[in-house]
């Protein structure tokens, strides 16, 4: 049965209730958020040591927040038709107060080791079954109590949006924070529980909005005396339109994360950056006075189009800041574009939570692009130009300025098209010049674009045309030196180069080089025989150095060896026959390349009956039998991107514990952006080992026998042999002041902060 309704607009809350009513749904709807934000870097941390620490995690675990955020908001919309409103209370702190049995978060029992294959849909199965009802509950929040708002009698409730930009808010401080604040500070257990502690202060404030929504004068939103056009359901093209205008975005979100994510760090730290400043744009373009106007937001988009542009076709080494930021601000600009267009264009309030569904959609049709339907359609990262294109669209329509030039745009555009396009197809000097001069001709495109959008004001379809033929000439003339093959799996992107002389074939993840062979000699002809390793594992860097003071200590008895991380396989030939030597891998395409001789050749000659455990190696290597090692390689650190669980006090002591008693562990922490040096010496002497550090410019960077930077630890300094008293190892102590890594607690942005304040030794 419904309650009688009072005429729309009518007024009988006194000032001081809707200070309350304010003051309340304000503080749930903020909480909300803060909870809603927090609990993902917060999961998907919890999720990683399960997948090596690999950057998809976190793709992944994106695109499951996009679709749940889907169902609460359709969830939301549902029970809002409800014309008695206690139906809509009741249910919702029903679902919520259900949610709240399920805490503190924890991964559900049955999900602990991943299967050998389909991991993105297992980890949205993991994701579904331990937080899946928390975060549903969380993500109704926003809509529906906007929608309970409405029907308070507010005064503000015609105008709900401004609770969105709270929401945001409470979302944006939430992302922010972790990294700056919760990370470095609290473990994960105690983040844990304050999390679940703040979820029931939320049942508390929402049982608070629907008690004030109760209490309120009965208000029917339907029935409106305004019959303007705003109030008019919105059309179908208008909805596709906001679906649109959020998916891209929303894409966008993960195509930039992983890219900047993938040579950094698969760490917190890098995936809330993005999050952080797509939220902010939520909040800036619902302000009632937006403080960015949105068209200073729609003249600097192409522009910001364009930065990436040459970004994406730059092929130097600069600054880890200025590349973050040259990408950051670019994405928050093309984003607050998008969203600018969303607030321009919503509707009434009585259309509120279906306007929601619409923007939920489109994230999640953003995020399946990017997160899912990409990895498996792409062998490189073609998403992020993609979505980069395709924000052009987002432009609203214009009349175009100096129709008398634009109509001959399409055939100049054709022509040079045609005339930068066609030289990829044969070589010769005009291929050669466009190669060398490929970030000038890229950023010239670039710019003719966002001279067509912003003084000529042409069609968007124009500037669309002009920003693809900018992104592909990048692909048509890559940056690499000789033949680039690629391979993608759910670990990211690898290539495999082949000079241009076809001397060496090197292996590379984002711009970081995993290892190389030597093919054929100064002279041109083939080299035969036991392919010697270079890169970081030549006998002279620190590696080399390692393996063979352990050799030398064993004093002719054969080494076992476990090496954690395959690579190119040049390890393989660092062993000597009779020696045991066992490979721990996660990623199935490493193995396949290491393995395929078109590629390398070290495993096919070194190690032909090569059979790697598969699998993350804080799983996998627990099972190895105590006391059987002498030495143990940890090699997953060559990467700026690291998996930051097999360096934590607990791995370790894994480490510790399958060493024979006289055993080493030999630790590669070579890295661009992190100092990692003091953190393998920090959880060593945290399980009684002492560590040696080793630190050396090889300056051979030409015949790829780069300098490197290892740690090697073990109980006693006869244990290492001769590097005890080598003057090219250093005895390292812990630093007395820095906190040791666990399972429970890491702190990326400290060792961030060492590398930049220490620069590379």
């Amino acid at each position: 049965m419904t309650e009688p309704m009072l005429p729309a607009g009518a007024r009988h809350n006194s000032e001081a209730r809707d200070r309350v009513i304010l003051i309340v749904y304000t503080a749930a709807i903020f909480t909300s958020a803060l909870l809603l934000f927090s609990v993902q870097p917060l999961f998907t941390k919890m999720v990683l040591p399960r997948l090596g620490g690999s950057p998809a995690v976190w793709s992944v675990a994106m695109v499951f927040f996009q679709s749940l955020l889907l169902g609460g908001y359709a969830y939301a919309h549902y029970i809002s038709q409800f014309r008695n409103r206690l139906i809509p209370v009741a249910i919702h702190l029903l679902v919520l107060v259900a949610a709240l049995l399920t805490l503190p978060l924890s991964i559900a029992t049955g999900w602990g080791t991943p299967p050998a294959s389909g991991y993105a849909f297992w980890l949205l199965g993991l994701f579904t079954v331990s937080i899946g009802l928390p975060f549903f509950a969380l993500a109704a929040n926003n809509p529906l109590l906007q929608a309970w708002f409405v029907r308070t009698g507010h005064p503000n409730g015609p105008d709900p949006y401004f609770l969105y930009a709270s929401s945001n808010i409470g979302s944006f401080l939430a992302l922010l924070s972790y990294p700056v604040l919760l990370e470095p500070t609290l473990t994960l257990r105690s983040q844990n529980l304050v999390w679940t502690a703040g979820y029931g202060l939320l049942i508390l404030l929402i049982a608070g909005c629907g008690y004030l929504l109760l209490r309120s004068p009965k208000m029917d939103i339907s029935a409106s005396a305004d019959d303007s056009a705003a109030a008019v359901a919105p059309s179908w093209m208008l909805r596709a339109r906001w679906v649109f205008l959020a998916a891209v975005p929303s894409g966008l979100l993960i195509a930039v994360t992983a890219h900047i994510s993938t040579d950094v760090a698969a760490a917190p730290l890098l995936w809330v950056l993005p999050l952080s400043l797509y939220l902010l744009t939520w909040v800036l373009v619902f302000q009632s006075r937006p403080l960015l106007p949105h068209k200073w937001m729609l003249a600097l988009q192409p522009l910001a189009i364009a930065v990436i542009a040459i970004l994406l076709a730059y092929t130097g080494t600069a600054n880890l800041l200025v590349m973050l930021a040259g990408h950051l601000i670019s994405f928050f600009i093309i984003a607050m574009a998008c969203h600018g267009e969303l607030a321009r264009t919503r509707p009434d309030a009585r259309h509120l939570t279906g306007f929601y569904v619409a923007l939920s959609f489109g994230g999640m049709v953003g995020g399946l692009f990017a997160g899912l339907v990409a990895p498996y359609s792409f062998s490189w990262i073609a998403e992020y130009p993609i979505l980069l294109a395709l924000a052009v669209l987002c432009r609203p329509l214009v009349v175009e300025r100096v129709p008398q030039w634009t109509r001959w745009y399409w055939a100049l555009l054709a022509a040079l098209a045609v005339a930068l396009i066609a030289p990829a197809f044969a070589s010769g000097t005009i291929y050669d010049w466009i190669s060398i001069n490929r970030m000038l001709i890229v950023g010239d495109v670039a710019a003719v674009a966002a001279f067509a959008a912003l003084v000529l004001r042409a069609n968007r379809w124009k500037v669309f045309a002009t920003i693809v033929l900018a992104l592909a000439l990048i692909r048509l003339y890559p940056s690499d030196d000789g033949r680039v093959d690629t391979v993608r799996s759910f670990f990211g992107v690898h290539k495999i180069q082949v000079t241009s002389n076809g001397q060496y074939h090197v292996l590379l993840h984002g711009t970081t080089i995993h290892g190389a062979e030597k093919m054929l000699n100064d002279d041109g002809t083939p080299v035969t025989g036991r392919p010697e390793p270079i890169t970081y594992y030549h006998p002279s860097g620190g590696i080399g150095q390692g393996i063979a003071a352990i050799r030398a200590r064993k004093g002719g008895e054969p080494l076992r060896v476990a090496v954690i991380g395959l690579g190119s396989g040049s390890l393989a030939c660092a062993s000597q026959p009779g020696e045991t030597w066992k490979f721990f891998e996660i990623d199935q395409s490493m193995v396949d390349t290491a393995r395929d001789p078109k590629y390398f050749t070290y495993v096919s000659k070194c190690a032909p009956d090569l059979q790697p455990v598969m699998g993350d190696a804080r799983l996998t290597f627990a099972n190895e039998p105590n006391g059987t090692y002498d030495l143990i390689i940890v090699d997953a650190y060559s990467s700026d991107a690291i998996p930051i669980h097999l360096a934590t006090r607990e791995a370790m002591a894994i480490y510790k514990s399958k060493l024979t008693p006289r055993g080493a562990v030999l630790m590669h922490v070579s890295n661009r952006h992190l100092e990692l040096t003091s953190v393998v010496v920090g959880i060593a002497a945290a399980n009684g080992l002492k560590s040696w550090s080793f630190s050396e410019d090889s300056d051979r960077d030409a015949e790829y026998i780069f300098s490197t930077s290892v740690v090697i630890s073990a109980r006693e300094p006869e244990d290492v042999g001769s590097i005890a008293t080598s003057q090219d190892w250093t005895l390292t102590e812990p630093r007395p002041h820095q906190r040791v890594w666990t399972d429970d607690y890491s702190n990326v942005l400290g060792a961030v902060w060492r590398r930049l304040r220490e620069g590379e030794e």
